[in-house]
């Protein structure tokens, strides 16, 4: 869902593409998502290093890459860099209630529930409620330890 409506997003012309990359580029933490070709991208947006923590946001464009873990995967290795090469404290998200997929993959990787904002977000001319989710260090800490290989 990435802040757009229900649809993906079509093929990238040249110039569309150029632009993205170089965006992605430019940003101090956010990466491309490239299995067999561009699948998404994944970032920590608004990174506090005052407060120690930032904004999660990820999307993966190619709806045959979804339900296969590959979101899980990258979520955990991004907490993973977050958590110990920025010394954060803490990351949150926000994902649309209807997201069902996206909730269940964030509480996966160790995100929790932390609240709702009603109709906060107007999609293809209805109004949903976001979902706040948040993960701190220790929690993901925790559960790497509990299961060795996060």
């Amino acid at each position: 869902m990435f802040g757009a409506g229900r649809s993906f997003p079509g093929l990238f012309s040249q110039g569309e593409a150029a632009a993205w990359v170089a965006r992605i580029a430019g940003h101090p933490a956010a990466w491309i998502i490239d299995q067999d070709g561009l699948t998404g991208e994944v970032r920590l947006d608004n990174l506090n290093h005052v407060d120690r923590r930032a904004s999660f946001a990820i999307g993966i464009f190619d709806p045959e890459r979804l339900g296969k873990g590959l979101g899980t995967a990258v979520t955990k290795r991004v907490l993973a860099h977050a958590f110990d090469e920025l010394a954060l404290h803490r990351v949150s998200l926000r994902v649309l209630a209807f997201n069902e997929r996206a909730i269940a993959a964030y509480r996966k990787s160790g995100f929790s529930i932390e609240g709702r904002e009603r109709e906060s977000a107007l999609i293809d001319g209805e109004w949903h409620d976001d979902i706040m989710m948040g993960i701190l260090a220790a929690e993901f800490d925790a559960r790497r330890d509990a299961t060795g290989n996060e």
